[in-house]
């Protein structure tokens, strides 16, 4: 059998193929997803980890979506072994990869978010979190949207950016059922009002986040710190020490430590764990130290590499404000459907007999100068209240303001189109859509939404 050339390039294609997926199959063996991540605890395997994600660095064009799920994990792997600096790079070949994952990208710029936040760069982290929040909007995970919405806030109640974070929890509680995502809001309103020096609800909502369970330690911590800041030393060196018994995380123990030290510095015991502290600060401080490389590495990566993330991020900054403005739309426009109602129910008798007084509904064309608009317009504003101008100031032509001034004075259709050389019923019909479209009303809504450009008093 004769093989052509095209065949054996084909076969050489198909063999390339097979080996590369071997070889990620070998390196990826036995490690789930369950196993390759959980918080808080290194990655099973790791040297097929490290093996996966070398082998497909080399072929990351090929395989984007492999490479980019595969950069993840190892970039995770390398937070928990305190190498944030390698991971910010990981992290970093992820996002610029060409995959269409949205999921894993969202959890690669919620990472780099976490690193830029324990480097207090609030802003720098804000935009991963927006970035992350946008990417799972995508992929189509409510849940981790909301998440990201709260991390969003979080970072502002951090730079003490009260207002910005509040609104933007209250769309996430208005549209947020999750148990977990609305207690991790209660520490975002926490620090919001700590950091606004109103401490008496700052320790509110931490006290309910430690009823909850899921964030006792930071709910200890907060009100610590909101009680040292009012000056309830005795209160504050109670929670530090809770803080102390609970948790591990080196954050909380320093600040607890801190608080200890500055409240109660005649106590033995917390001479005891001062000296406790200064080793605390030297792991901070180290730590601290690598978390900085690592934003700078982001830094100079947003500086000089823009890509096509950023239009996503734009297209993610959109939506949220397109969501929160369709909310804050339907209640306007809710509010204003009672105000419209209460007006036509209560006004509408009174204002049309009031009108009657000057206007010969029966003889408009006298009356009003009908058949003079320069004219009609004046004595129209006179009577009704300037509504002429109001309806110009909405771009309505003039036949559709003759048609307003007709509806307000209770003509009917068939006589309106009668009035104004229009075909009844289909064409009327139309001008009045048309009008009701501009008004931003709907046809059986416009009479009332006349009368509330009318004056109230």
């Amino acid at each position: 059998m004769v093989i052509k050339r095209g065949e054996i390039a084909d076969i050489g294609r198909r063999v390339m193929t097979g080996l590369l997926l071997l070889v990620i199959g070998m390196g990826l063996s036995g490690c789930s997803q369950g196993r390759l991540r959980t918080e808080g605890q290194l990655y099973s395997d790791s040297a097929a980890l490290a093996q996966a994600y070398s082998t497909l660095e080399r072929w990351q064009w090929w395989y984007a979506d492999a490479y980019a799920h595969v950069s993840y994990h190892y970039g995770r792997l390398l937070r928990e072994r305190e190498d944030p600096v390698k991971a910010m790079q990981v992290f970093l070949s992820a996002a610029h990869s060409r995959t269409h994952d949205y999921h894993i990208l969202g959890r690669v710029y919620s990472n780099m978010g976490s690193i830029s936040h324990l480097a207090e760069e609030y802003s720098l982290s804000y935009d991963m979190y927006e970035k992350s929040a946008d990417c799972f909007l995508r992929d189509g995970d409510s849940l981790l949207y909301y998440y990201g919405l709260n991390n969003m806030a979080f970072e502002l109640a951090q730079q003490g950016k009260k207002e910005g974070a509040m609104t933007l929890l209250m769309v996430l509680e208005k549209n947020c059922t999750d148990k977990h995502v609305l207690t991790k809001s209660l520490e975002t309103k926490a620090v919001a009002h700590l950091y606004t020096q109103q401490f008496d609800s700052a320790v509110f909502y931490a006290k309910r986040m430690i009823g909850e369970g899921d964030h006792a330690p930071t709910g200890y911590l907060v009100c610590a710190q909101a009680y040292s800041y009012a000056g309830n030393k005795d209160s504050a060196i109670c929670y530090a020490r809770h803080v102390l018994q609970v948790s591990q995380n080196l954050f909380h123990q320093n600040n607890a430590l801190y608080i200890l030290t500055n409240d109660a510095p005649d106590d033995e015991d917390v001479r005891i764990v001062a000296a406790e502290r200064a080793d605390t600060q030297k792991l901070i401080e180290t730590r601290h130290g690598k978390l900085t490389q690592a934003v700078q590495l982001l830094s100079q990566d947003l500086t000089r590499r823009p890509n096509i993330a950023w239009v996503y991020a734009i297209i993610g900054t959109i939506l949220i404000a397109s969501f929160a403005f369709s909310i804050l739309w339907k209640r306007r426009k809710n509010q204003m459907h009672k105000q419209i109602t209460s007006i036509a129910d209560q006004q509408a008798n009174s204002m049309i007999a009031s009108i009657k007084q000057h206007i010969d509904t029966d003889d408009i064309n006298s009356t009003l100068h009908w058949k003079n608009y320069t004219a009609m317009k004046k004595d129209a504003d006179l009577y009704l209240g300037g509504i002429v101008t109001k309806l110009e100031a909405q771009h309505l032509n003039e036949v559709e303001i003759r048609f307003c001034i007709l509806t307000l004075l209770n003509y009917r259709l068939r006589t309106i189109a009668k009035t104004i050389n229009y075909s009844y019923p289909s064409a009327i019909k139309t001008l009045k859509k048309r009008i009701s479209d501009k008004l931003g009303t709907t046809p059986p809504e416009l009479k009332n939404f006349l009368l509330h450009l009318l004056p109230t008093s």
